[in-house]
């Protein structure tokens, strides 16, 4: 039995369709990711899937329930992390998840064990007496987690988790989502970091609440058309700006002082640029190919006709 499994998801806002004919699947202990731009419907789709919000058509099973028949049955089975986690800042760490674990009908005999261990796995045992108010944005998040977690669900919804988090708590906020997988819980998550992405079991780029992509992100980033190049000259701007407009056949992106063209033919596309790059007086520095990243995958699959691929990854591990 799958986790997660939704046919036919639609929801629309008047004449506004923010998710469109979703179908999803999600294996048990696995972890899925929703990745998208804000306005992707990642956040709508999280709040069907949890029971807050009715979809206006399609079927959801979550953890067994059928969530658009019995929303308030899944309630028990799942951890739901959103955005604006509702964190109390005059509570101290301990007393928001003793806050939580009465809200979830957690026994208070079970309480101190339970506690203990959200804390130690959370690296939160040290802040057991700090008020929630006084802890760095990592902390918080970390804290939210534990909270989530504390009734012992069997899936785990988190919605941009490490959305304005430092570097470093993500790594850690990534280390414990693995762990977590490891002890059986299925966790679908949503993002707009692509790099987050890759740590993903297998994900689903959205755009204006449809699916992109579907797929492992090594079975994902296949799917780009054609050859990678990478480029790189003496005015990248300049230089991206060029190829753009002399290589209309092909999909060019600027990353930082890297510039990246995907192309049908890499040999061609290679003589093309430094033709460009040389009549217009710029210096070519390097062209190579290069194995492509979700987000270049992500930027041709919106460039290209009708905004999805020819082909398509399998839809299961």
């Amino acid at each position: 039995m799958a986790a997660i499994l939704t046919r036919g998801l639609r929801r629309t806002f008047g004449e506004v369709t923010a998710v469109a004919d979703l179908d999803l699947e999600v294996e048990v202990g696995e972890i899925f990711g929703l990745v998208g731009p804000d306005g992707a419907g990642k956040t709508t789709t999280m709040r069907m899937l949890t029971g807050i919000l009715p979809p206006t058509s399609g079927s959801i099973e979550v953890a067994g329930c059928d969530v658009v028949r019995r929303p308030g049955g899944v309630k028990d089975r799942i951890g739901y992390l959103s955005q604006r986690f509702g964190l109390y800042p005059d509570l101290t760490v301990a007393e928001n998840i003793a806050f939580h674990a009465d809200l979830q009908g957690v026994p208070a005999s079970e309480l101190p064990a339970r506690t203990t261990r959200l804390l130690g796995f959370s690296g939160l045992e040290p802040f057991r007496r700090r008020l929630a108010g006084n802890l760095s944005g990592g902390m918080k998040q970390k804290l939210g987690l534990a909270c989530a977690l504390i009734h012992t669900p069997q899936v785990l919804f988190l919605d941009e988790p490490t959305n304005g988090v430092d570097p470093v708590s993500r790594r850690d906020f990534w280390r414990i989502l693995h762990q977590l997988v490891r002890q059986g819980v299925t966790i679908l998550v949503s993002t707009a970091y692509l790099d987050e992405a890759e740590r993903c079991s297998r994900l689903a780029l959205l755009h204006e609440g449809r699916v992109l992509a579907l797929g492992t992100p090594d079975e994902v980033k296949r799917l780009l058309p054609g050859s990678l190049l990478e480029v790189r000259a003496a005015e990248p701007r300049r230089a991206a700006a060029l190829l753009r407009e002399g290589m209309a056949e092909s999909n060019v992106g600027l990353f930082g002082d890297r510039i990246h063209v995907t192309a049908p033919d890499a040999a061609q596309a290679a003589r093309r640029v430094a033709d460009l790059l040389a009549a217009a007086g710029v210096a070519l520095e390097s062209v190579r190919p290069v194995e492509p990243s979700l987000e270049d995958v992500f930027v041709a699959v919106l460039a290209s006709p009708g905004g999805k691929f020819t082909g398509t990854a399998p839809s299961r591990p």
